[in-house]
């Protein structure tokens, strides 16, 4: 697909996209792979942009610089990073039906320095998905048509792609302990719900039955931030409703939602608003 340097401003672009399906004892890579990505599996390749396959039947093996050889299987996703070594292919006995999409640009370079993308964790188990292959088939359907701006069509697909890429794998491993994640849906509506009492995060471990450092890594695991900050995000939320929806003074709102003094309370507020408490009310009058 073709992407002029406007469409590159956009932060990621769309060079190929496609579906193959290979039976039991076809050579692979066929001929007609993906025109200009045809390569020796013994040999491997480096590619200058991403690509991510879903498997949806099959098995094959995959390697890069970073991942040993390591079996796939339908209901993975596998990602090539730029500048990477890496092959894979399908078993001879097995074959499998696999869609893939090229695409590079900074949106996907900022996840990768951010640490949710990363060469050494490149397989994503995430079982047979309809949303997925949906949004593979929304992919080639726009890459075929071709209409204008289809480039930012493609970018938002992938974006949504690697979305659901990183949540679906995230959440199957939490509910493989469904115990966990009751007790972490039990420890937010406790928060949620006593955001003006003085309930401190480690009453919340001990009424959950667990340790504090236990309850902390779970309750980040799950949710991907720590519960103390988890409360003071949902205080500031309710200090909006406060000053939006009441006479309420600033001081009388911090200690109402157990901030240290009101002084820390329109500090916290301002970082996270940009606003101070008293810009904030006035602009919702």
């Amino acid at each position: 697909m073709l992407a002029t340097e406007r469409d590159a401003l956009w932060g990621l672009t769309v060079s190929t996209v496609g579906y193959e399906e290979i039976a039991p004892g076809d050579v692979y890579p066929t001929r007609g792979h993906a025109d200009g990505y045809y390569f020796d599996t013994k040999k491997g390749r480096v590619l200058n942009e991403y690509q991510l396959l879903y498997l949806t039947e099959g098995e094959g093996e995959f390697e890069s610089a970073n991942q040993r050889l390591t079996r796939i299987k339908e209901g993975d996703l596998f990602l090539l990073f730029p500048g990477e070594w890496h092959t894979y292919h399908p078993l001879s006995t097995r074959g499998w039906k696999s869609y893939w999409i090229g695409f590079k640009g900074r949106n996907v370079d900022d996840r990768v320095r951010a640490g949710f993308l990363s060469p050494k964790k490149p397989i994503y188990h995430v079982g047979f998905s309809s949303a997925i292959v949906n949004l593979y088939g929304e992919a080639m359907q726009t890459a075929r048509e071709e209409a204008a701006y289809s480039q930012q069509t493609l970018a938002g697909i992938v974006n949504h792609l690697v979305g659901l890429m990183y949540s679906l794998e995230r959440n199957r491993e939490l509910s493989k302990d469904l115990g966990h994640v009751d007790m972490v849906n039990r420890a937010r509506l406790r928060i949620r719900e006593s955001l003006e009492s003085d309930l401190t995060i480690q009453q919340v471990a001990e009424e959950m039955g667990i340790s504090y450092s236990n309850f902390r890594k779970l309750f980040k695991e799950f949710t991907g931030i720590a519960p103390a900050m988890y409360q003071q995000e949902l205080r500031l939320q309710r200090a909006k409703e406060l000053l939006s929806a009441t006479n309420l003074s600033i001081k009388e709102i911090a200690y109402r939602l157990n901030f240290e003094s009101p002084d820390y309370f329109s500090s916290k507020f301002k970082s996270k608003t940009g606003r101070k408490p008293t810009d904030f009310r006035l602009e919702m009058q």
